[in-house]
């Protein structure tokens, strides 16, 4: 899972350093210890642990929002709108269906918790902590972000429903950092069998987000072992993503 991941990141990140620069400083581990080496004068960890599942990164001033962009109501969003007839205190249009895309992409921040759940906040909420310059920035990066990685995606028959990105501040100018366009941050649909209405098939985790709402799990208490089969479907299914993405 750890190289999967990370060789989505590097390709997303590369893919879209057009619209906004990121933290990546390198990914090849002979490059990470020549690097760490003229900085410390140690190599730092060897080569095979670092081999295709770590990146050196720069250190930035984490921003603490997640920004979340959904092209299509699902998941979390589906049931808020079911609800209250809008996401995250934007209304939306009566007689949705599941999975059915929105008429824009919606830019739904969520805070950042370091500890327990993210909870969904307002635009006006980033806003207010963040200032409206930085938070307008954050919003118009997070959409051209979203929207050119819907339609690369797309040409090779996956449907981006929502992703979220994170940013930092690097001597005062906003960069993409963590992680981008992964199975974990976002939801993969194959365009083939998708129909409006209908949960999807998809290429993430909500593959085991389905098998733990099934397994009775209370979600307070530890959850569940994962049986084998799970995790080898997962496994699958994380490779799949990397191959239809990255080619």
């Amino acid at each position: 899972k750890g190289e999967i991941l990370t060789g989505i990141s590097l390709f997303g990140f590369e893919k879209t350093r057009h619209i906004v620069k990121n933290h990546v400083v390198a990914s090849d581990p002979g490059k990470i210890r020549e690097i760490v080496r003229a900085e410390t004068g140690s190599d730092g960890p060897d080569g095979v642990s670092l081999d295709g599942r770590s990146m050196l990164v720069r250190r930035t001033k984490r921003v603490d929002f997640e920004c979340v962009v959904r092209g299509y109501i699902t998941g979390s969003g589906w049931k808020e709108y079911l609800k209250s007839g809008g996401i995250c205190g934007i209304p939306l249009p009566s007689g949705l269906t599941e999975a059915q895309k929105l008429p824009e992409p919606l830019f739904t921040p969520t805070s950042k918790a370091d500890e327990g759940h993210d909870e969904s906040v307002t635009f006006g909420d980033m806003v207010s902590a963040l200032g409206p310059a930085l938070a307008e920035e954050i919003k118009a990066k997070s959409l051209a972000l979203y929207r050119f990685a819907a339609g690369y995606s797309a040409a090779r028959g996956i449907l981006l429903a929502d992703t979220k990105f994170e940013f930092g501040l690097l001597d005062g100018e906003l960069i993409l950092i963590d992680e981008a366009l992964t199975p974990d941050s976002s939801r993969f649909w194959d365009a083939a069998v998708y129909r409006p209405g209908t949960s999807p098939e998809s290429y993430d985790k909500q593959y085991v987000r389905n098998w733990l709402e099934r397994s009775g799990w209370d979600k307070a208490s530890p959850p569940p072992q994962l049986p084998a089969e799970v995790v080898t479907r997962t496994s699958e299914i994380y490779g799949q993503a990397l191959r239809k993405l990255t080619s």
